[in-house]
């Protein structure tokens, strides 16, 4: 790989370049403004700190994401297929910082929403086997040929000016294709005439069929197994038309681990991948892999009787020592948790007060005293510690896991940790960097 195509060592950015023939030392400027905060205690590695350029960031482990795909790869056993899910920037926790470990893990595939999220990986890797589950316009397909990419497909109309493009670059278009068994949501429709465009679309001859699936409502048994049904007989139907697919699909990971015989070809395992239980009959054990962290950044004296935030809505009962912290609204955590949120501060629940602002929040001090500037301050955590798991925080929302943490933007940085140490980095202004080797 030449110089050019390498990934960013974290010592090629956020430094000043060295002099010609010199090597960069990596260290920080000697000056630093005066300023009566406490540093910003950066994670190290074993060659020199590095700027994350924000005192509150998102941790990965990378540990708990090869253990949760090696159970799930356990779980399906070789017969079955395991595509990761990692739309939504993987759930929050970096599409790209993610992607190696689970193919080393037992990945068959990546499995995204949109084209922007396939390109985003194969821009990372051209090898890396993507699927984009929704729909892309057909203005757009020449992207997928140019980076081989698989395309759902759920119109005759699609397919076929799909074919008419990879005919005239002279390849083969891979999709899946989808069907709709009651979700109605995207899909061919479960009729004769969908089955005959269905059939008409695997006999194109610059297409290439890979997979078919659908998607269960997850209401009730009774509703699962209706649609089950309904997708074996759209199987048994497309059979006797002398249509092959070799890999059919319906089970998410709710599916995957309740009902066994769903499994099918190949399960679509999301919230699992990332430690996140929604599963209620079977069993997988699973870590969760995000840790979301900041740091005391003010410290201030309120008398009774004053406000805090906008609008006043907390005001103080007693004279109360508060601190804020450098989130907000605008780094994904909820809004809706006025009043109702907590964070952890040495191993103590600690209350939000007041509105959260889109940047800043502050939190009462009354029960911590010790506190000083800089500490550490966990948003979520596992749940270890007394530190609030994103179940916890999901169910103080009114909301699911998924949409906390797919929810988190990308402004605050993401670290990723295996076996102890910082190996990678993505600040909210550019891409990944590695830092160590994957091992």
């Amino acid at each position: 790989m030449s110089d050019k195509d390498r990934p960013l060592s974290i010592n090629d950015t956020h430094r000043a370049p060295s002099k010609a023939g010199s090597p960069s030392t990596g260290t920080k400027p000697a000056h630093q403004p005066q300023d009566d905060r406490a540093p910003f205690n950066e994670p190290q590695t074993d060659r020199a700190p590095f700027d994350l350029l924000r005192e509150t960031y998102i941790q990965i482990d990378l540990d708990r994401i090869a253990h949760n795909m090696n159970a799930i790869r356990q779980m399906c056993g070789p017969a079955v297929k395991a595509g990761a899910v990692v739309k939504a920037d993987a759930y929050g926790h970096g599409a790209l910082g993610i992607a190696d470990t689970l193919l080393k893990n037992g990945a068959d595939m990546l499995c995204v929403a949109t084209l922007s999220e396939a390109v985003e990986l194969k821009q990372q890797d051209p090898l890396y086997p993507v699927l984009i589950m929704g729909l892309t316009m057909s203005c757009y397909f020449p992207y997928l040929i140019q980076y081989d990419i698989l395309q759902t497909i759920d119109t005759f109309a699609q397919a076929k000016e799909l074919d008419a493009l990879a005919a005239r670059s002279g390849k083969k278009a891979r999709i899946h294709i989808k069907v709709d068994t009651g979700f109605h949501r995207l899909g061919f429709a479960p009729t004769e005439e969908a089955l005959e465009e269905i059939a008409a679309v695997c006999r194109m001859d610059h297409l290439s069929v890979e997979g078919i699936f659908t998607h269960l409502a997850l209401l009730d048994d009774a509703s699962n197994e209706q649609q089950f049904q309904l997708f074996t007989q759209i199987r048994a139907a497309l059979e006797e038309k002398g249509i092959s697919i070799p890999c059919w699909h319906i089970a998410d990971s709710i599916a995957g681990v309740d009902y066994p015989q769903y499994r099918m070809d190949m399960i679509r395992a999301g919230a699992i991948v990332y430690g996140l239980k929604g599963f209620h009959k079977g069993s997988l054990d699973i870590r969760q892999a995000l840790t979301f962290k900041t740091q005391i950044t003010h410290i201030t004296q309120v008398k009774a009787g004053e406000g805090v935030g906008y609008d006043f809505t907390w005001r103080a009962d007693q004279d109360t020592r508060i601190a804020t912290l450098p989130f907000g609204y605008a780094d994904g955590y909820p809004r809706s948790l006025n009043h109702k949120g907590f964070v952890t501060l040495h191993g103590k629940r600690t209350p939000i007060i007041g509105i959260i602002c889109m940047d800043q929040c502050m939190i009462d001090l009354t029960f911590v005293p010790e506190a000083v500037l800089g500490d550490e301050v966990i948003i979520y955590g596992d749940g270890s510690d007394n530190t609030l798991s994103i179940q916890e925080i999901a169910q103080l929302t009114g909301t699911n896991k998924n949409d906390i943490v797919s929810r988190l933007t990308r402004r605050p940085p993401r670290i990723y940790v295996q076996g102890g140490k910082v190996v990678a980095v993505r600040t909210g202004a550019d891409g990944l960097h590695s830092i160590l080797p994957h091992t």
